[in-house]
C-alpha cells in the first residue's frame, strides 16, 4: 500500500482532511500528523513532524503540508537537508515541481486553492516522475549540499 505523510495547521485542516479522504479513497495509507483541529497552533511544528516522518522512514515517501498560503510551511521544510518542498498553485506548478526539482513534498495554501484544484493538483504531483535529464539531477544535487 502506498503511504503518504500529512500535516496542516489551523489554517490549512480543512483543505487536509478533504485531501487525507481523497487519497484513501484512492488506496493511501495516510500518516497524519495533525489529525485534530487545534485553534492557534505553530505551522513550524507540523512541518518539522512531517519532516522528521518523510526523514526517518525507511523507504522513501512523499509528504504533504498545508496552511494558510503555503509560505511559511515551505520554508520550514526546506530547511532540513533532503527534503525539497514545494508551493503549487497550478497543475504545472505540480509538474514542474516535480519533474525539475524533484519535490518530495507538496505543499498547499487552504487560502489560495480551492479543493477541488488542490486535488488535481496532488494527483498530479503524485504521478509525476522525477526528470532523470542530467541537468536536473546535477542541479538536485546541488541543493542537497547547501
Amino acid at each position: 500500500m502506498k503511504k503518504i505523510t500529512l500535516g496542516a495547521d489551523h489554517a490549512g485542516f480543512k483543505l487536509k482532511e478533504e485531501l487525507k479522504n481523497h487519497l484513501i479513497k484512492k488506496g493511501y495509507s495516510i500518516i497524519d500528523v495533525s489529525p485534530q483541529f487545534i485553534p492557534g497552533d505553530d505551522y513550524p511544528a507540523i512541518a518539522k513532524k512531517v519532516v522528521y516522518t518523510i526523514l526517518h522512514t525507511p523507504y522513501s515517501i512523499p509528504g504533504i503540508l498545508v496552511c494558510g498560503s503555503g509560505y511559511g510551511m515551505d520554508i520550514v521544510a526546506n530547511r532540513f537537508k533532503g527534503v525539497r518542498a514545494g508551493v503549487a498553485r497550478s497543475i504545472q506548478d505540480a509538474v514542474s515541481a516535480r519533474i525539475d526539482d524533484h519535490t518530495n513534498v507538496l505543499v498547499l495554501g487552504e487560502r489560495m486553492t480551492k479543493p477541488t484544484l488542490a486535488k488535481k493538483i496532488l494527483d498530479t504531483w503524485l504521478k509525476t516522475k522525477p526528470s532523470k535529464i542530467a541537468r536536473h539531477m546535477r542541479r538536485v544535487k546541488q541543493m542537497d549540499l547547501v
